[in-house]
Order: structure tokens, then C-alpha cells, then sequence
């Protein structure tokens, strides 16, 4: 099972490291990874391995939502099968 974790907010030092610890902490494996700066504005978009997590998809979020207020920055994520669902021509 696969989701898409999307990052976007002011730059700042420590956003990726942040980011993909809570991601190793939780057992999962990034498969893609696309992160860009654009006149200091941060984003990032990851395509992620959920099949061998060992927590609940919902506390992962709220793992990385609780990241994202300290750094600064708006962190989502959605199950693949959603994120292709709406975001259908």
C-alpha cells in the first residue's frame, strides 16, 4: 500500500531530516521524492511505502501533522488510492 505525503511552508533548516525520521521511526520506505525551494517557500512531495508500518495510518498522520506545526510548515497525508481519486480529471 502506497501514500503521498505532500510538505509545503517557509524554508527552514531540519524540514527533510524531521520529516523522514518520523517516516524511519515508523517503519516506512520512501519511493519517490520530489522537494523544491522556491523563493523560500519549501515543498516537497514523497511517494511512500505504508505496507510495513508498525503503527496505525493515523497516527503516522498525526505524527506528522504535530511535526509540521513545530516546524512551521503544512503537512498532509493520503493513501494513494485517495490522493489519484481526487485529484481525477
Amino acid at each position: 500500500m502506497k501514500a503521498v505525503i505532500t510538505v509545503i511552508g517557509c524554508d527552514r533548516i531540519g524540514i527533510i531530516a524531521s520529516i523522514t525520521g518520523i517516516l524511519a521511526k515508523a517503519n516506512v520506505n520512501i519511493l519517490d521524492i520530489s522537494q523544491t525551494i522556491m523563493q523560500n517557500i519549501f515543498s516537497m512531495i514523497m511517494l511512500v511505502d505504508i505496507a510495513k508500518m508498525n503503527c496505525e495510518f493515523a497516527e503516522l498522520s498525526d505524527r506528522l501533522t504535530e511535526a509540521g506545526k513545530d516546524l512551521g510548515v503544512d503537512v498532509r497525508i493520503q493513501k494513494e488510492e485517495i490522493f489519484t481519486s481526487m485529484h481525477r480529471i
